[in-house]
């Protein structure tokens, strides 16, 4: 994603009226790698409108086959039944689901009991703080402009979470922290383009980034991950390494003692040292194979990020033949 994309991808996540709404099946594809975890457990989507989520729609229709012990949502502001029309009312709701009365297995109307809120449902708000303490899971597409604040959240609260976020948080100082000391990870399924229902007067200035489904608008935002704390398979699995170590692709750094890798396939099989590798890394990343030692990506050199010495004079960027490169993982092999 361009800077200039991202840029005004923040900007419209800090705008109420202009919301992206997750597809169900990118929600199905995603969660069906979770089932284990939800048996008994209150699941809470707090950035979700409660008439229009799809979050709230998937765990409705499988809160038996779940074993889910109790459903809650809100969001910010507005409730309206239409989401997408251009009115906004004053009045955030509480919507909560506790399973099926009639042994039909759907969530009927007279099912779901609805509360309205004192105030705008802003997940800070100490309101939305008090039902966040009363639930297990957290799962949402929370406010990109707002992930640090958002993750600092759920992890003070000590609160298992799947949530959407950019690929560019993978970056952010605050959140690799928390990737590093192994209190957050990648989720399972983060391939592939995910398309967001958006507004009608919602302006897509980037033509490959927009396309219209069944007379509805969608927007692609760029690489989009799940990021979570609940544990799945894939993050036991090897990653296969085959290549033998070379200078020549696989060049030492001009700052630092660590060897560049350009794409995860290339990871050495045969080097033990230091390794700076792309951020999609993490997509494939087995805490018992390789250690994150740091990340460098940018200007200013903050040891207890990086994880190794700065040996240059001025950009702390990694280089190569003074060639700045992207933001890299440094990691070391577990013998």
């Amino acid at each position: 994603m361009s800077t200039h994309t991202h840029r005004n991808l923040v900007k419209a996540r800090n705008k109420k009226n202009d919301d992206f709404y997750t597809q169900l099946v990118d929600i199905e594809q995603e969660l069906k790698h979770y089932k284990n975890h939800f048996k008994g457990k209150v699941v809470y989507c707090n950035c979700d409108d409660p008439k229009n989520s799809n979050f709230f729609h998937y765990f409705s229709y499988n809160f038996e086959r779940l074993g889910l012990k109790k459903l809650i949502t809100t969001c910010f502001k507005n409730n309206q039944l239409d989401l997408f029309s251009r009115e906004e009312s004053n009045t955030s709701l509480k919507l909560e689901y506790n399973g099926d009365k009639n042994n039909n297995r759907v969530p009927d109307i007279d099912e779901i009991g609805v509360n309205r809120l004192k105030g705008d449902g802003d997940f800070r708000s100490q309101e939305c703080i008090d039902i966040l303490k009363t639930a297990d899971i957290i799962v949402t597409n929370p406010p990109f402009s707002l992930f640090r604040e958002y993750i600092q959240q759920l992890i003070d609260f000590n609160k298992k979470f799947l949530v959407l976020g950019h690929q560019n948080a993978i970056s952010y100082k605050e959140i690799f922290t928390h990737i590093k000391n192994n209190k957050l990870w990648l989720g399972y399924d983060n391939g592939g383009t995910k398309w967001f229902r958006v507004k009608d007067h919602y302006d897509i200035k980037t033509e490959t980034r927009k396309k219209i489904i069944d007379g509805k608008k969608y927007f692609s935002m760029g690489n989009i991950y799940w990021f979570t704390n609940l544990n799945h398979k894939k993050r036991n699995e090897d990653l296969i390494l085959y290549k033998k170590y070379s200078p020549e692709e696989c060049p030492k750094y001009d700052n630092y003692d660590a060897i560049n890798i350009d794409k995860v396939v290339d990871i050495p099989i045969d080097y033990d040292g230091y390794m700076g590798v792309p951020i999609t890394f993490l997509d494939k990343h087995n805490i018992q194979q390789f250690e994150i030692i740091g990340l460098s990506a940018s200007a200013g050199y903050d040891k207890e990020i990086v994880g190794i010495p700065f040996t240059g004079d001025r950009d702390a960027r990694a280089s190569v033949n003074g060639k700045t490169k992207y933001a890299r993982i440094i990691i070391k092999k577990i013998k």
